[in-house]
Formats: structure tokens, C-alpha cells, sequence
């Protein structure tokens, strides 16, 4: 079997930088990149230049998106705690909220009084998290509490996700994802990508990446967590942190299958099925991408159609090949060529 034809992917974490930061990325580009890497749905992160914390920041971004998206794209609200009353304003406009709860600098982003409020405020959609370490034990005692839906972004280490695999089997409304950089790379891989490795989460243990690998069945969903930012940035001093994934997680995914890593199953379920389950997404059955297996290629920075033109993948030999995708019975993409102009997607 060399051609595949396979649900359009759905990649509920990307960082498009439109608005405010389009010289590392767009909605034009960044959905470009996506139809390349097989993604009909993109859902796209709310920490902007300027936070999508109002309604007013939501509907102006809305209105960029529908000029300039060539795939399907959907938004998440932002929150501090302190924009609670905005929340009944946006909730039929976003797929779900963001939080970051980033303890590696000693202390929450949003302190722990203030998530509980947010948490009460904000009940009818899911609630995503960047949370680490005591963050994830923190908010699985919440949802315990409260009975919010969670699903926590790229989940990299053993002891996080035994976490998660614990609530699950207490039936707490919990999901979570992986990103391919964790799965695919790990910390011996820092040396010799130096800045390009520099990510949050950071690259992980052999150990961890293993665990990741072996409780797949625990693990909901693969998100690339496309975070742009331009050759020169990530050389300078400070780097930003963040890394591409758009154009290469699929190919990655199907070069596993052919290392009997993984199933094709797999890949539905985690690119295609669970996202639409747990983020409400619907899908056209006329949506789809047709793959050719046998297909070996390098993955070469030069031949990316993301703005900031580089992969931490660069020099990769993979195998399975996005050849067309479709949305909507519409070819949008075929032999690497995008087919339709600018405003084609349609906001979620």
C-alpha cells in the first residue's frame, strides 16, 4: 500500500504571530504550511504581541484570520484572572481558554487563588493548560474540585504524565497532548542544534521520551506546537524559546509507522479523531489528505513554506509524503503548490 488517504489533521496548538509579530509567521504563511503538513484545522494560541484578552483584541484578529487563511482556523481566549468579565462575551466565539502556569520560574504565572476563580468563571468550554511539574498536581486537584474540562498542552516528562494517566483512571475530565519535538528528540539532541533546541517544555531524557512512547495509549493527542520565530532571533541573545512543527509532524508520525512505532489508527486517533472530539471540531467528510507512503524525502529548511524557514528536523530522512489535500471536496494543495488564494479557510 503506497497512497493513504487520511482525515484532515487537526493541530490544536499553534502560534500563527498574526497579529503583531508577522515577521515571524502569519495566517497566510503559517496556514500555508499547514495544508503542506496535511493540516486542514489549525487552533491558534491567544498569547499574541498584544495577550487576546478582550473581545475587542479577539474580533480584530478574527478579522485578519478571514482575509488571510488558506486552511481552517480556530481561536482560544487568553486569561491573567484578571479579564473574568469578558468571558460570557467571548465563549461562543472560542474553542476553549488558555492558561499558562509556568512554574519554572519559582512561582505561577496566575497565582493559585486566582485560577480557581477563573476556573468558576469560566464553565462551558475546555480549559487548556501550560503546566509543569506541581502545576499539573495543582490543577488535577481543581478539576477534582470544580469539574472543569482540561487537557494539558505538551506533556514531556514520566512523572507529569503518570499524573494525567492517574486522573484518567479516577475518570476526571482530563486530556492531554504531546508535540513531536518531544518524541522525537530528547536532550542529546541540544549539543548539536544549540538554539534551535531551545524550547518550553525543554527537550526531555531518553527515559522520559520512552515512557511518552510506551503510554501512548494515555496520551490524546500529537500537537506540533508551531512556535515561529526567525533564524536571527534564535541565534541572538536571549533566544526565544519555540521551535516549527507544521510541515513535519506527519511525516515523522508515518515514519514511525514504517519503523512499526506506531499504527495508522494511531495517527487518526491523534491527529484526527480526539482533537475533533475533545475541542467540539466539526469535520466535512470531503476533508481530507492523500499521503504517499513510499515517498523518502529530506526534510530541508530551504524547502519549508513557514515565513522563518527552519526545522529543528533539518537534514531528517522521512517517509510518507503529503501529495494533495482537500477541503470541503475543494484541492487546496497538491506537489507542494498551494491551490487556492488567501481568505479560502473559514474561521471555526
Amino acid at each position: 500500500m503506497s497512497k493513504l488517504t487520511l482525515p484532515g489533521l487537526i493541530d490544536p496548538h499553534a502560534h500563527l504571530r498574526d497579529p503583531g509579530q508577522t515577521y515571524k509567521e502569519d495566517f497566510y504563511t503559517g496556514t500555508c504550511a499547514a495544508l503542506a503538513g496535511g493540516y486542514t484545522t489549525l487552533l491558534d494560541m491567544p498569547n499574541n504581541q498584544t495577550p487576546i484578552t478582550t473581545l475587542k483584541r479577539l474580533n480584530q484578529k478574527i478579522k485578519i484570520a478571514k482575509q488571510k487563511i488558506v486552511c481552517d482556523v480556530g481561536f482560544y481566549f487568553g486569561s491573567l484572572g484578571n479579564n473574568l468579565n469578558e468571558f460570557s462575551k467571548v465563549q461562543a466565539k472560542v474553542l476553549g481558554l488558555k492558561l499558562y502556569l509556568n512554574e519554572t520560574t519559582g512561582n505561577f504565572l496566575i497565582d493559585k487563588q486566582e485560577l480557581e476563580k477563573i476556573f468558576l468563571s469560566w464553565r462551558k468550554k475546555i480549559i487548556l493548560l501550560h503546566a509543569e511539574d506541581n502545576a499539573v498536581d495543582h490543577v488535577i486537584k481543581l478539576v477534582k474540585k470544580l469539574g472543569n474540562r482540561v487537557h494539558f498542552c505538551h506533556i514531556s516528562t514520566a512523572s507529569d504524565l503518570k499524573q494525567i494517566i492517574k486522573a484518567k483512571e479516577n475518570n476526571l475530565p482530563v486530556s492531554c497532548g504531546v508535540t513531536p519535538h518531544h518524541l522525537f528528540l530528547t536532550e542529546n539532541n541540544v549539543k548539536k542544534l544549540g538554539p534551535f533546541a531551545k524550547m518550553k517544555p525543554p527537550l526531555r531524557s531518553k527515559k522520559d521520551q520512552e515512557f511518552l512512547w510506551k503510554n501512548l495509549k494515555y496520551i490524546d493527542v500529537v500537537e506540533s506546537d508551531h512556535a515561529p520565530h526567525t533564524i536571527e532571533e534564535k541565534g541572538g541573545d536571549p533566544t526565544p524559546f519555540g521551535v516549527t512543527g507544521l510541515e513535519t509532524t506527519l511525516s515523522l508520525l508515518l515514519t514511525a509507522v514504517s519503523q512499526k512505532r506506531l499504527k495508522i489508527d494511531d495517527i487518526v486517533r491523534l491527529c484526527c479523531q480526539r482533537p475533533k472530539d475533545i475541542f467540539g471540531i466539526k469535520v466535512d467528510k470531503q476533508t481530507y489528505v492523500e499521503v504517499n507512503l513510499n515517498s523518502k524525502f529530506l526534510i530541508l529548511n530551504s524547502k519549508l513554506l513557514t515565513k522563518c524557514g527552519w526545522s529543528p528536523f533539518d537534514g531528517w530522512m522521512v517517509r510518507g509524503r503529503v501529495e494533495r489535500v482537500f477541503i470541503r471536496n475543494r484541492k487546496v494543495f497538491e506537489n507542494g503548490k498551494i491551490l487556492v488564494k488567501r481568505g479560502f479557510g473559514k474561521v471555526l
